[in-house]
């Protein structure tokens, strides 16, 4: 009985170890913020941090991925989603910032696993 016991707990290690050993990749996004967008940069970095590991924000839109359009003031945001070329392929209203950037964040995730260049 204590083979068993102890036979399963180093299969426990053992996976364990493997699951440190190679973490989940992060998907590197960048997006472009656009200029009509009247909420703060800083806003939106802070939540995509949270909200899309590895997403981050550039200044040069030949080097972004998709572009966001975010509209809006407490209470009522309003994001467009762009992709490189101009399509527009998604948008949210809510009433917290977080939340439009965690469905932006789980748009681009679930729909494109890696972005047009």
């Amino acid at each position: 009985m204590k083979s068993i016991r102890l036979s399963s707990f180093a299969l426990v290690l053992l996976f364990a170890a493997a699951a440190y050993a190679n973490p989940p990749q992060k998907t590197d996004i960048k997006f472009f913020m656009s200029p009509r967008s009247n909420v703060l940069t800083a806003d939106v970095l802070r939540n995509l941090n949270e909200k899309c590991p590895g997403a981050t924000i550039v200044l040069d839109s030949t080097k972004s991925d998709y572009m966001i359009e975010a509209i809006g003031w407490s209470g009522n945001y309003r994001f467009t989603l762009y992709k490189k070329g101009g399509e527009a392929v998604y948008s949210t209203q809510t009433v917290m910032l977080s939340n439009s950037v965690k469905n932006v964040c789980k748009y681009v995730t679930t729909h494109t696993a890696s972005p047009e260049k």
